[in-house]
């Protein structure tokens, strides 16, 4: 766990969002992420605001944890009344991580990495069956001291 030590802190910024309106949405974007069990899982709690009101559109909480037996990483990511789990990975060059999921028809894709100005930036893509990918989410934060 300490591979993702990176993340560890607060970060507030700015996401844009693909809503249920089918709209990309502007957000005020904040991320915590804790050390929690001595170190043994990491929880992320994310919440986006609209700007145009202040009204939370975003509130998803994750834990990773750590399979030993299986040297794999794990993410359970809970978001508006479900949740997921799936495999994530460690990005070879450097600081960053991907996940992905599919339920159904429906298929994800999610790179998170510190870019070169310390940044947490994060890209996701949303498909439907046979459709071309769509922008679910881009997100920048920085730290906050």
């Amino acid at each position: 766990m300490k591979r993702l030590s990176f993340l560890v802190g607060k970060w507030a910024g700015e996401a844009r969002l693909l809503h249920r309106s089918a709209e990309p949405v502007e957000l005020f974007q904040t991320e915590e992420v804790q050390y929690k069990l001595g170190r043994l899982l990491v929880m992320v709690e994310g919440i986006g605001r609209a700007k145009s009101d202040g009204q939370v559109l975003l509130h998803a909480l994750a834990i990773i944890s750590y399979d030993d037996e299986a040297g794999t990483f794990h993410l359970r990511a809970f978001n508006d009344g479900r949740f997921l789990e799936t495999q994530m990975k460690l990005l070879e060059a450097g600081e960053g991580i991907t996940w992905a999921f599919a339920l159904g028809e429906v298929r994800t894709s999610s790179v998170l990495r510190i870019n070169d100005h310390g940044e947490w930036t994060e890209s996701a893509e949303v498909s439907l069956g046979s459709q071309p990918p769509r922008k679910l989410l881009e997100l920048t934060v920085h730290p906050q001291k």
